[in-house]
């Protein structure tokens, strides 16, 4: 009885993640995007894309690397992928993932902090495969949304370019596909 209360902590303490506001919106809709549809939302991608990922990659590692993987915003709070990629900041990210973590019984969440930093390192093939992934649906938002999450925080072409060809690590077919939609959007002005 006391694992499962303990696993009914986590599973509260993690629903704070609805509350974390990121820095696009959805689209279609004026609203931020919580974090934990972000989850979600990346989830499915990946789901969905797998037969494009450069190397054979086990699905269900790649969605359980998806759905711990900003756990930490939690404590650390969001900061666009721009301006996230700190120290300090990845500390407090890491800080904030053993902290969720360490409410699992029985050491499930030492395994999955293992998992969070197979994701955060990029080495294998489905982490690789995974931060593609988790690229694609702010780029579609701000693609589909006027480029409102790059021009509010004032991101130019060069930045979006170059931190998001890391798609082309997990898949280049996609990362083909993304990046000629970026050249669109620089041609129409959406991007600069």
């Amino acid at each position: 009885m006391k694992e499962i209360e303990q696993l009914l902590e986590f599973v509260v303490e993690v629903e704070k993640l609805k509350a974390v506001l990121r820095k696009t919106r959805p689209v279609g809709l004026e609203r931020r995007e919580n974090s934990a549809e972000h989850s979600w939302h990346v989830c499915l991608t990946a789901l969905m894309f797998r037969e494009y990922a450069n190397e054979p990659v086990d699905i269900d590692r790649v969605i359980r690397m998806l759905l711990i993987h900003d756990l930490g915003e939690i404590d650390a709070g969001d900061k666009i992928i721009y301006a996230s990629e700190t120290a300090e900041q990845k500390a407090a990210e890491a800080a904030g993932v053993q902290r969720v973590l360490a409410l699992l019984p029985n050491g499930r969440g030492e395994e999955l902090f293992a998992l969070w930093q197979e994701f955060e390192a990029g080495e294998t093939a489905e982490s690789r495969y995974a931060r593609a992934i988790d690229r694609v649906p702010p780029l579609l938002h701000n693609l589909r949304g006027g480029g409102h999450a790059w021009k509010e925080n004032n991101i130019p072409k060069e930045k979006v370019f170059a931190l998001n060809s890391r798609i082309g690590d997990g898949s280049r077919e996609l990362w083909q596909v993304i990046e000629e939609k970026l050249q669109g959007a620089v041609a129409s002005g959406l991007l600069e």
